[in-house]
């Protein structure tokens, strides 16, 4: 529901010489206890680009504890690297290039209230007087703004087509702007509720994504008259029609489709001027949605389209790159799934990645002309991977007879039954797990807990009736059901002791915790709560003013709180008004400036379990929005978490920690008797 950021390339691959964990039979007993400031403290580097011309690396490394870009010598070492960025308090969201080299924008916003504002620092600029970098400019409009970056053009690299809502919250309107100058000309009022903007290569907006009064989608053309009234496609609530990229030819675009009786996605050339499809390429082993797409960066031409299944599976469409991807993959080996990143503006230099379950990775660069792939770095080259726990992809049966996909990855030297366990439900909800480095499964599992990670109903990914699935299934529903059933086939295999289960999320995983806890009682021992709302009703009636034109998603999805019926299912399936039935201890976690779960949602939970007698701990990060973006609240709320999982299931739990972090953690904690309910 957001536009789409710039990507950071942030979890890259295995290294050649540390890339499998060890058969079982090479390490007897439990692996030692992994410090856990190696899963969740910052990466040493991280986010490695290319800079167009091929000149230089940039990457995000903490400056003074606190991620910031740097910038070295493509062929220079880390040691000689240089800031770009000195910002103490607000951590680098997103940075990428200008096309022509000639400035690095970031991204950063306040304290995690996702008022987006876009900076750009000339990397070749003194810096001034008495400061460690370049002076950044500031290209966002004053005030609480977001930005949101439209589009980059490849023949005019000194403008970017971008969106702020500084006229109408609710409403981002489009302009061009002069990166160098910050000089802005209006293209698009977004009067109509445009939620998303498609440009062509040549930088002209074309396309608008509208969300209809039914919830579903309709896709509009964009000219210099504005929005033209007829839509170009449409499509449900629950399918998908999405464009991607237009064409080099201007007149077609690639277009992400399931409409009509398709049930997966699949890539489509759509012409937008008469709205008529030709299909490019599905999933050959039909099983799971269209999951993306490669293109040059110089000619906007298709090299490949990869899939998620229970691994990534990657199809060349391009012989230059088959080749590529070939060489690249015989260098590499196979231990892992192969991702590309950043590439050079004469496509002869790229990053590429080999990510796996057991190796948070390594960062190469690949050159066409030589086909050698050069080791870049690894962004945490001091975890010990080799005490490391495979994720394992299973299957197994719900209530109702549907297969649900999930995750399992068992702890070593742990055994294979009688586990103590903790359930890991995706956020979203309206996403899915993947295969590959999990810090927090790696960590759990390190700590001797099995952890389930179940693509429930209603999970992205897997056809547009598995996503409709899901519908009005919160909590006492068919989505909740299906976590539950995952943790019944663990009992059953003998995997689980049933006595030691606890369940853990984040944001929708964090409701489906406290409902694991309020509607099935007697299913867990202790759980935790990470910026989860405790009312659906309340949820839905803070939804930030920027969720506006994608608001009726909910309403068709979840409920409508302004419908009588469905305020009350609602209230049903919202874990505050059954706090009563909770009897598990509970941890809950928030971010004080969470403008999508409002601190509202956890107070009202934690002060009704306080008001029942019922054991509840609370943690509150004063500087954090949805989830923990600064390495000292995320370790202080981790060492918290294993704390409290040893004390309530037994496994394993890192007493020590330095002495900044536990201050942290001090400051983390609420007395949870002055926490109001009536909070705003």
């Amino acid at each position: 529901m957001f536009a789409r950021t710039l990507l950071i390339l942030t979890t890259l691959m295995l290294a050649a010489c540390a890339s499998l964990a060890p058969e079982d039979d090479e390490m007897a007993g439990e692996p030692p206890l992994i410090d856990r400031e190696l899963f969740f403290g910052d990466p040493e580097i991280s986010g490695g680009q290319l800079s167009p011309d091929g000149e230089w690396v940039t990457f995000v490394q903490p400056l003074d504890g606190v991620p910031n870009v740097w910038i070295k010598d493509v062929d220079a070492d880390f040691d000689t690297a240089r800031p770009l960025t000195d910002d103490r308090d607000r951590p680098v969201r997103s940075y990428y290039w200008s096309r022509d080299s000639r400035y690095v924008l970031f991204l950063q916003d306040d304290g995690g209230d996702e008022d987006f504002r876009l900076y750009r620092v000339d990397p070749g600029a003194e810096p001034e007087e008495g400061e460690r970098v370049p002076p950044a400019t500031d290209l966002t409009p004053d005030g609480n703004v977001q930005v949101r970056v439209v589009a980059r053009p490849f023949d005019r690299p000194d403008e970017t087509l971008v969106a702020f809502n500084d006229r109408d919250p609710a409403l981002h309107d489009v302009y061009r702007m002069s990166i160098a100058t910050g000089e802005k000309e209006k293209v698009f009022r977004n009067d109509a509720g445009v939620a998303s903007f498609t440009a062509d290569l040549d930088g002209r907006l074309r396309l608008g994504t509208i969300q209809r009064p039914d919830g579903g989608w309709a896709v509009h053309r964009i000219d210099d008259d504005g929005l033209d009234e007829d839509p170009v496609s449409t499509c449900s609530v629950d399918e998908t029609c999405s464009p991607l990229q237009f064409h080099p030819d201007g007149q077609r675009v690639y277009f992400v489709t399931n409409a009509g009786e398709r049930d997966l996605s699949e890539l489509v050339l759509l012409d937008v001027a008469t709205g008529e499809t030709e299909p490019v390429h599905r999933d050959p082993e039909e099983r799971v949605d269209f999951g993306g797409a490669q293109f040059s960066p110089g000619t906007g031409r298709l090299l490949a389209t990869h899939y998620t299944d229970d691994r990534r599976r990657v199809y060349p469409q391009d012989e230059g790159f088959a080749r590529d991807y070939e060489r690249i993959e015989e260098a590499l080996g196979d231990r892992g799934d192969i991702g590309f990143g950043a590439v050079t503006a004469d496509e002869r230099q790229r990053l590429v990645s080999l990510t796996s379950d057991t190796d948070p990775g390594a960062a190469y660069i690949y050159d066409r002309g030589t086909g050698q792939v050069e080791h870049l770095y690894r962004p945490r080259p001091d975890l010990p991977v080799e005490y490391l726990a495979p994720m394992e992809p299973i299957r197994y049966e719900a209530r109702d007879g549907l297969e649900i996909p999930a995750y399992l990855t068992r702890p070593r030297g742990a055994g294979e039954g009688d586990l103590p366990v903790v359930v890991l439900p995706h956020g979203g909800p309206w996403t899915r797990d993947t295969w590959g480095y999990d810090a927090q499964a790696q960590f759990l599992a390190n700590r001797g807990y099995a952890v389930l990670q179940p693509n429930f109903r209603g999970s992205s990914g897997y056809g547009k009736a598995f996503l409709a699935a899901g519908n009005e299934g919160w909590g006492t529903g068919p989505m909740q059901h299906d976590i539950t059933d995952g943790v019944d086939y663990l009992v059953e295999q003998g995997i689980a002791d049933p006595e030691r289960v606890g369940i853990m999320g984040t944001s929708y995983g964090g409701y489906a915790t406290l409902a694991g806890l309020a509607f099935t009682p007697d299913l867990y021992a202790a759980g935790v709560s990470i910026v989860g709302p405790s009312s659906i009703i309340t949820l839905l009636e803070s939804i930030p003013p920027y969720w506006g034109p994608v608001k009726q998603i909910f309403t068709e999805r979840v409920g409508d709180p302004d419908d009588p019926e469905d305020r009350e299912r609602l209230k049903a399936q919202s874990p505050l008004y059954s706090a009563e039935s909770i009897r598990a201890p509970l941890l809950v976690v928030q971010g004080a400036n969470d403008p999508r779960v409002v601190q509202r949602e956890s107070d009202q939970i934690v002060a009704a379990l306080r008001d029942l007698d019922r054991t509840v701990e609370y943690l509150v990060a004063a500087d954090e929005g949805h989830g923990m973006a600064r390495s000292s609240n995320r370790l202080a709320m981790f060492a918290e978490i294993e704390r409290f999982l040893a004390s309530h299931l037994g496994g394993r739990y890192q007493e020590d920690m330095p002495e900044t972090i536990r201050e942290t953690l001090e400051a983390l904690r609420v007395d949870i008797d002055t926490v109001d309910p009536a909070r705003d």
